[in-house]
């Protein structure tokens, strides 16, 4: 219990006894928790105090989940992680592009929500170390990702990323010359494994490739087929 004592968690959730559920269960392992069971309420709590990680609904009264989260990012990179009923995959791809950092579907069994809040910790913890282990700058062709500002350039200019879509980039350019299952980059990129949603990959290398890729010359990525993809010298 002392593992989580300090973190300090939002739920954001408008059906109440899910809400007061999750509540019981987040304090019983140790977590400090607050709840909001709307969207504004629940955006003015994210943005006047500091949290570890926030629960967030999609279907919100008065603001949805989706213009929270975007409302968030630009002021707080507080980590969010979406509870929602919906589970198509553009609904989960949309949540993700504002900024959240992952997504449960409901209904779902609550050592599930533990063991991603778990993981989502262990990430945070390692990933300055992570960083300071590997070189600053990483290349390939004409591609430079400069890891110390999080910025990708192909020569000046200069690409814009979000955040999943750099994190993607960055881990096949280091491991060039290596297929990356979709599993693989499941684990290691959204950091946590699913049988199911590998088809989100697909959606974030295309976006990827529609910004990075030189129009008349072959991809960056290359696709595996069956497999998964790699960045080849």
């Amino acid at each position: 219990m002392a593992e989580t004592a300090s973190h300090r968690v939002l739920i954001i959730e408008d059906e109440k006894n899910l809400a007061r559920f999750v509540d019981l269960e987040l304090q019983h392992e140790g977590y400090e928790t607050a709840i909001c069971y709307d969207g504004r309420s629940g955006l003015d709590m994210a943005l006047s105090q500091n949290w570890d990680v926030i629960l967030l609904d999609l279907m919100l009264p008065e603001l949805n989940g989706l213009e929270v989260c975007r409302r968030i990012r630009p002021i707080k990179d507080t980590p969010i992680i979406i509870m929602t009923a919906r589970d198509s995959v553009i609904d989960r791809v949309s949540g993700l592009d504002q900024g959240a950092d992952d997504y449960i579907v409901k209904p779902f069994a609550i050592e599930e929500l533990l063991a991603r809040l778990r993981a989502l910790f262990r990430r945070i913890d390692t990933e300055e170390d992570h960083r300071a282990s590997h070189q600053p700058t990483v290349k390939y062709r004409d591609l430079v990702v400069e890891k110390a500002n999080r910025i990708v350039k192909r020569g000046d200019q200069v690409i814009d990323l979000t955040k999943r879509e750099y994190e993607l980039l960055l881990y096949l350019m280091e491991n060039l010359n290596m297929v990356m299952s979709r599993e693989t980059l499941l684990d290691k990129v959204w950091g946590y494994k699913s049988e199911v949603e590998t088809n989100v990959v697909d959606v974030y290398i295309r976006y990827l490739r529609n910004k990075i890729d030189v129009p008349g010359q072959d991809s960056y990525i290359q696709t595996v087929r069956g497999t998964g993809y790699v960045m080849r010298t």
